[in-house]
């Protein structure tokens, strides 16, 4: 599959937003793949990682974030399922899924409901191996400071703000993906 091929379809491949998209995935599959080199027991996908990983947040485009070069008419958080509807038009149902759930730790319809998120009501949490590495990985980059990774500290302080599960979740996969 050519990853840069559909990204091309929807970014304009001169705007900042397709620098940023472009540049957070690679560090994210990058991430996800030395995850895998250092987890063989755990038969990861290896092309599947890097391809999900280079897509994970390709609804961005349809998102109000100027920062980033976003001018959609969405709320960010809906970036995951709106880029999954957008990959699935594409057939790619497995990738999906992975930008569906990626967000956060995950976000739950529990959580949906009690924030009252502009989310469709469903659990959107990585199931998979390879959704949690992706999940797990993209925790390291930011989009608005492409290129530096962060520390677990700050990873964790961050996650806090959207309750304890999340840094349970992100604990439990320090404990699983790390080590």
């Amino acid at each position: 599959m050519d990853v840069i091929k559909i990204i091309n379809k929807f970014y304009n491949e001169n705007s900042e937003v397709y620098r940023i998209l472009l540049s957070h995935g690679r560090s994210v599959a990058d991430k996800a793949l030395s995850i895998a080199r250092s987890h063989p027991e755990m038969n990861l996908d290896r092309i599947f990682l890097e391809e999900a990983a280079l897509l994970h947040d390709i609804g961005i485009v349809f998102c109000r974030a100027p920062a980033l070069d976003c001018h959609g008419t969405h709320d960010y958080i809906c970036h995951g399922y709106l880029g999954a509807e957008l990959l699935r038009q594409e057939g790619l149902l497995q990738h999906a899924l992975v930008c569906e759930r990626h967000t956060g730790t995950g976000i739950t319809q529990a959580m949906i409901e009690a924030k009252q998120l502009p989310l469709p009501r469903l659990d959107f949490v990585p199931v998979t191996l390879e959704e949690q590495v992706i999940c797990f990985s993209d925790k390291f980059f930011s989009k608005t400071n492409v290129g530096k990774e962060k520390s677990i500290s700050q990873i964790v302080d961050s996650l806090r703000k959207h309750g304890e599960e999340n840094v349970l979740r992100f604990d439990h996969w320090c404990k699983r993906f790390l080590e």
